[in-house]
């Protein structure tokens, strides 16, 4: 019910309006996928970072735990 009245309560056409909701889903879509590449590349250059640590700075942040190998 609510639906019909926010519908009747439009001053928009039909058409314009359907364009606006769908103009809405493409910039949902658009920001969830920049989300996600925006969590990727943070994966990432996590990472890199860790790539290009040195033994002594690994074996201080992980300790030495000699169950790893």
């Amino acid at each position: 019910m609510a639906k019909k009245k926010e519908e009747t309560s439009s001053n928009l056409p039909e058409d314009i309006l359907a364009k606006l909701k769908e103009t809405k889903k493409e910039l949902v879509k658009e920001e969830q996928k920049r989300a996600e590449e925006k969590h990727a590349q943070e994966l990432f250059e996590r990472k890199e970072r860790e790539k290009n640590l040195s033994f002594a700075e690994l074996l201080e942040r992980h300790g030495d735990k000699g169950n790893k190998f």
